[in-house]
Formats: C-alpha cells, structure tokens, sequence
C-alpha cells in the first residue's frame, strides 16, 4: 500500500504536530533555531544526554522461551528511545526548515533520511574526536532506522507491525504488550514507550498524521483508524483502566476465491458457487466473529466483480482497499467516514462530520453499479438495506456466531437507525433485500506435540428469502456445517439454479449434496 492516503495540501504543518515540536531547554513555549549537525557531546559533565545503546530491562511476561517469539521481538541490542527521541527532535527541526525542498511524501520521507544520517555522522565524528567508542555499523544502522520510523511511522510499533509472523497486537500499558502470531499464540512483546502518557501522546499523534486526522482525547475516548501500511488500529483510553490499544494487520490483501480454496478455506464447488453468485448480482453478507476472515474473504468476493464494473465502498474506517489494487478495478469511488470535532451544529452533528448515510446519496450522482458498505456494526445496517434496494448485487460483512445470528443481529441493528424503524419492518426488508449469508468459522487446535494450528473455513451458506409475517424472511442451508472442513453442499432453492449459467458448478453440488431434495 504505498499510495498517499493524505495529500500534501490536506496535510497539518509539521510544526503543529505533537511530534514535531521541539522546544529548548528551560523555555517550553519558545521554537529553537537549529542547526543540522548533531549538538550531542561526549563530555559526562555535559548536561547533553550521552550516545549510547542500552540494554532494556527485561519483559515482565514470558509465557514461552525466547527461541519461539519473532526475530524483532528479541532484538541483538535494545535502542536507548529517550536517545532517539532527542534525534528525532532535532531531525524534525531541521525538516521542517528545508520541507520546501520536498513536496510529495516519499520526498519527504527521502529528505527525512538524508537528515537522520548527516546527525549520527555529526555526532559518530564528535565521538572519535572524544576519544570515545563509537557505534558499530549495524548499531547505527538500528538506530537511524528508529529515528526515521519515530518520525515518517510506527516509531517503537514499527518492528511488530513489520514482523509477518504477528498477526495482531494487543497493548494493556506501555508495557504490557502482547503478540498474536499467525498460528494463535500469544507471547509477550517489548515495552512499546517509557510511560502510559508517552504511548497515548504517540497515539494522538498517528490520529492527527494518519487519514481523515481523528481527534482521541478526553472528548474522544475511542479510536479506530486505518494506518499507512493498511493495519487497523483500534485505541480506547480515560475509560479504561490503561490504554488499551489493538492492531490488527492485513496480511492478505489482493486475494481471490481460488487463493481460499487452496488455504482450505473454501471447497471448489463452493467457490463456484460463490462466483457464480457475485456475477449474478446477489447481496451478500459474511459474517463471523472477530479475526475469522470475513473482510479477507469479502475482498475475494470483489474480486469476481467485472473490473470494468464502477464501484462504490463505504467504510469506518476503510479496509478493503479495492481503490489501491489498480489493476483489479477500473473504477472505485472509496468514501470513508469523517469524525466532526467541536461544537454539534443544529443538525446534531459535529463540526466537519461526514457520515456514511451522507456518503450514499452522494455515490448516486457517480453512476456506480455497486454499493459496498464494508462492515455494519450498528445503524449502518440500515444503509446497507438502502445499498441493496439502490444498485446491484451489494457486499458487507458482520459479527455474529452463525448465519442465523446474523440476520436476528442485522435487525436490531437496523432498529438502531431510529424509532421508525421496528423489528417487523426491518425483517421484511432483510428477507427482501440479502440473498445469501456466507459464515466463515474460526478454529484455533493443538497437536499433541504442542503445535499450534489455526483454520478458517466457510461453515454453512444460507439463502434468504421472504418468509411468514412473523419472522419476515425464511433461511434455507445451501451449505451446511461439517467438523473441520468447509461446509457439504445440502439443498438448493429452485431460484438459485439459474447461477449455472454463470459457472455455478451444478453438477458437482449434486454429487456431493447430503439433502433430500436436489
């Protein structure tokens, strides 16, 4: 994901940013004129911090032996960060006094190293001046790496977020941090800050830098924000007892429903079915619990979208994507919500607020075909009816246990969006609206030799159509749950026989339905 999210002009100044300020000594509120080379010196009498590395204390947590945790987790040398800190001070100071020079972000970012390495020579030429040992080649390498991810990134984040073997981070405190690998298991991470105030300082920063600049404060106790690399981070503080923050990253991005087959995630005649169902314009809702795969597996849907087919994604925060894969498709309108921040106008909203009920109406004016509201977790259930009726062949996901979960969970969402929506009423527009509901399931096991293992597969495929007036929509099992294998094809409704004609292996389904009726 190298595109810029943030174009220059929408961009904070740089000096106005948390991270890039820099004050002298004994006057907080003044800016200090700089110089590039390094003022660090070697002398212990001086009151300038001393270039070193040091070796951080141990973690509190260790639940399995240092050989299993990932190479970042348990690097050769630890950074000194209250060092990188004052380098990144001085490196921002000098950025922002030739940021003329680079306009664009990789500029930026090229400008921004030129910087960090004629720091550290400065100061490695003031060491051998001293008399002092310097840093070794790779310890300057590490630490310029640090400084520059401080300043352009993730700062003490960015080796975890880096890692492919961690796929998600979970933070309770500023040292208290632990790893979810791709296999399930947790292991202890490294502090990721000195202090709670320095971590939420940093993640006050990220709001302000990445994206639609969220505001998380006091006023704003929760944030869920897209990152640079495509992560979502999801932060809460001041009603939790430490910060409590979790990134989740993306690991499978540009994904097709074959790619699932061979995970073992999909059968191949589900997978044509799928197909099938995508070309011929169904709605569909995945659904699963936390981390199952449901947006993975929601971009493997869009990718049987026609790459001609205009488009039109609607999420908070955004996470599918599909404008970045340029070569998937022609034409994506991405809209993703605006938190406002101020006072709340006459309209019961904040200053600058721009929410994805605004942004529907607006995507009917750019001739799109399809509507894709990304994930519904609450009131936007009700838009998702509305992307439904509006154009063609709609996707979203949600969280629930089973696909019948989902649709009793999509009703009370939609109940959410007002008074006038009752129950009975958004039954009735469920049943008409949704084709099909895909559950996907995830499974976490253990070998007896201790190995972990963990497995995503499509548990059951329901179809949905009208029902009684006292339920108001019918579920049929196309798919039905198997243990530790993708759903066994069962029954299939009359009215879903047509998706032969766009590749629906028919005849396969047959062979393999486990139901009465064929």
């Amino acid at each position: 994901m190298n595109a810029d999210p943030n174009p220059q002009a929408d961009r904070p100044a740089l000096d106005g940013l948390a991270l890039f300020r820099v004050t002298p000594k004994g006057d907080p509120g003044a800016a200090r004129q700089g110089r590039v080379r390094s003022s660090f010196r070697l002398n212990p009498e001086s009151d300038r911090p001393e270039i070193r590395l040091v070796v951080s204390e141990p973690d509190r947590f260790d639940p399995v032996p240092e050989s299993a945790l990932p190479p970042t987790v348990t690097p050769a040398f630890s950074i000194d960060w209250k060092l990188v800190a004052a380098f990144r001070g001085q490196a921002a100071e000098a950025l922002t006094q030739r940021l003329g020079q680079a306009t664009s972000r990789q500029a930026q970012q090229e400008l921004g190293r030129a910087i960090i390495t004629e720091l550290l020579d400065a100061a490695a030429d003031d060491q051998v001046t001293a008399g002092r040992k310097t840093w070794t080649r790779a310890e300057q390498e590490a630490l310029a790496q640090a400084i520059f991810d401080s300043l352009f990134r993730l700062g003490r984040l960015q080796p975890l977020v880096d890692d492919d073997r961690v796929e998600n981070i979970i933070i309770l405190g500023h040292d208290r941090v632990w790893l979810e690998l791709i296999d399930g298991t947790l292991v202890s991470g490294p502090a990721v800050a000195d202090t709670d105030e320095e971590l939420i300082e940093f993640i006050s920063f990220l709001a302000s830098r990445e994206g639609s600049a969220r505001s998380f404060s006091e006023a704003h106790p929760s944030l869920d924000l897209r990152l640079a690399d495509g992560s979502r981070l999801s932060a809460t503080n001041w009603v939790t007892s430490t910060p409590s923050i979790v990134i989740r990253r993306h690991r499978l991005v540009d994904v097709t429903l074959d790619d699932l087959v061979r995970l073992g995630t999909l059968s191949p005649v589900m997978a044509t079915f799928l197909k099938a169902a995508v070309r011929a314009e169904l709605s569909i809702v995945v659904a699963g619990a936390q981390g199952a795969g449901k947006t993975t597996l929601l971009r493997a849907l869009c990718n049987e979208i026609d790459p001609l087919e205009q488009l039109a994604t609607f999420e908070d925060p955004a996470e599918l994507f599909l404008d970045e894969l340029r070569g998937r498709h022609a034409v994506v309108h991405a809209f993703e919500a605006r938190h406002g921040s101020g006072e709340v106008g006459a309209d019961g909203r904040p200053a600058g607020e721009f929410g994805l009920d605004m942004a529907l109406p607006v995507s009917q004016r750019k001739n799109v075909a399809r509507q894709i509201v990304g994930e519904v977790r609450g009131p936007e259930a009700w838009l998702m009816i509305k992307a439904m009726e509006s154009g063609s062949g709609s996707l979203s996901t949600t969280h629930a246990a089973s696909a019948a979960d989902a649709m009793d969970k999509l009703v009370t969402c939609c109940m959410e969006a007002g008074r006038h929506v009752s129950s009975e009423l958004a039954a009735r527009k469920l049943g008409r609206a949704i084709d099909l509901v895909v559950h996907i399931r995830l499974d976490n096991t253990t070998d007896a030799d201790g190995t972990k293992h963990r497995r995503r597969t499509v548990s059951e495929i329901v179809a949905v159509g009208q029902g009684e007036a006292e339920l108001g929509y019918a579920l049929t099992q196309v798919f039905s749950p198997v243990p530790n294998a993708p759903a066994t094809p069962t029954l299939l409704p009359d009215h879903l026989r047509s998706l032969a004609r766009h590749g629906f292996d028919l005849d396969a389904f047959r062979a393999q339905a486990t139901g009465a009726t064929r």
